[in-house]
């Protein structure tokens, strides 16, 4: 009995830690002392302010409801939970090149550029384009297209991610890794609700940033005249006060929204992940009500400021100790709550992503090594019971 019991239980603890192994992030951080923003931000369940209503119910899995002016986050759920950006990823991308590519100079986009999947702005090898155009396209049009453009324009593929994700640590943006410029689904790629309405903040801050993000209607160069493009946001039409800022969806990501609004000088960010779809009017809700408790509450957490030039790591060296938890499995699932903050448990994680979630380089290793072996020995006892059992009918 034995003998049939051993390759059985061989496989299934291989089976068992590739299942681990499979959920374990593959952009982990340094193993972080605390939420960056907060330890309130540590939790996966809903994190808002006491004395006045909760925020409106959203279906999704992860937003933060911040003010942009002041950096304080007045509501979180799942604030550093790593999923798929999709296309909110482009306001890294545009954070990133505005600053380093001049908008006036031209160029005549690859064939490489020109065929990106997924959603396009129509560019053309025929056609010469300004740096502006692009920019235009990427933040309006949400064009895959554009963005491997102004990546190559950047130098190369290669070095506008190695700029992306250098400008991310300068935020301290640390729950981001950025694998394409556009956004589109890429194994280890990653963002968080908490760094969307980071990275979205520095954006607005940049006037031309502000310019694309909030413009309706542009004419687009073609290579006979032009055409018209519109901004993807359907809030800039809906919402009052509108600046607008990023939508994104794939199949794997689900829906993904960032978005600003100012109203009576101040001005409120809301950034949402892994949505079935359809928030839009959802976002209006957590935006007026933003509104409605700005200044008058006690934040959950705070949008933290970039780094200055002295504090950025080095490659290769640890980053600093306040940074984020990994993929799925915050530092503090269930953060205390502060005086003036409540926080509602969310339920916990399945045990393969909490086994997979503490995982280190080290542990890694061993596991593949364990999991090897238990395959390797499983397959060599099936065929020796396989010869047995041959060897035992033709006697």
């Amino acid at each position: 009995m034995w003998t049939k019991l051993v390759p059985v239980t061989a496989l299934i603890a291989a089976v068992t830690l590739t299942g681990a192994t499979a959920h374990a992030d593959p952009a982990a951080h340094t193993e972080p002392t605390a939420p960056i923003g907060g330890e309130a931000l540590g939790s996966r369940g809903l994190v808002a302010p006491t004395g006045v209503k909760k925020p409106p119910k959203s279906k999704a899995t992860s937003y933060v409801v911040a003010d942009a002016d002041t950096g304080e986050v007045l509501a979180a759920k799942d604030a550093h939970g790593r999923y798929l950006p999709a296309s909110t990823l482009k306001t890294l991308t545009a954070v990133t090149l505005i600053p380093k590519l001049d908008k006036n100079r031209r160029i005549r986009p690859s064939h490489n550029a020109c065929n990106q999947e997924g959603s396009a702005v129509g560019l053309s090898p025929k056609t010469t384009y300004k740096v502006d155009d692009l920019f235009k396209a990427l933040m309006m049009s949400s064009g895959n297209d554009a963005a491997m453009a102004l990546a190559e324009t950047n130098g190369s593929l290669a070095q506008t991610m190695n700029d992306m994700n250098a400008e991310a640590r300068r935020l301290q943006a640390y729950d981001t890794v950025a694998k394409t410029p556009s956004g589109l689904d890429k194994p280890g790629q990653s963002s968080s609700a908490y760094d969307l309405a980071l990275i979205a903040r520095a954006g607005l801050a940049n006037a031309d940033f502000r310019r694309y993000i909030s413009t309706k209607i542009a004419k687009f160069p073609a290579p006979k005249g032009y055409y018209e493009i519109s901004n993807h946001n359907k809030l800039l039409w809906r919402y009052n006060g509108m600046i607008g800022v990023k939508n994104g969806w794939t199949s794997k990501a689900q829906a993904s929204f960032v978005g600003a609004a100012t109203r009576g000088g101040h001005t409120i960010v809301v950034s949402i992940m892994r949505h079935e779809g359809g928030f839009w009017d959802e976002v209006t809700q957590l935006l007026d009500w933003g509104f409605s408790v700005r200044g008058k509450v006690t934040p959950v957490g705070r949008l933290v400021d970039p780094l200055p030039a002295s504090a950025l790591a080095a490659p290769g060296q640890q980053q600093p100790s306040a940074a984020p938890a990994t993929s799925g499995a915050p530092a503090a699932p269930n953060a205390a709550a502060s005086p003036g903050i409540s926080v509602t448990p969310a339920a916990q994680p399945p045990l393969l992503d909490t086994a997979a979630s503490k995982q280190t380089d080290s542990t890694k290793t061993v596991g593949s090594l364990v999991i090897g072996g238990g395959l390797l020995f499983g397959l060599i006892w099936v065929g020796y019971g396989i010869r047995r059992k041959r060897s035992r009918s033709g006697s």
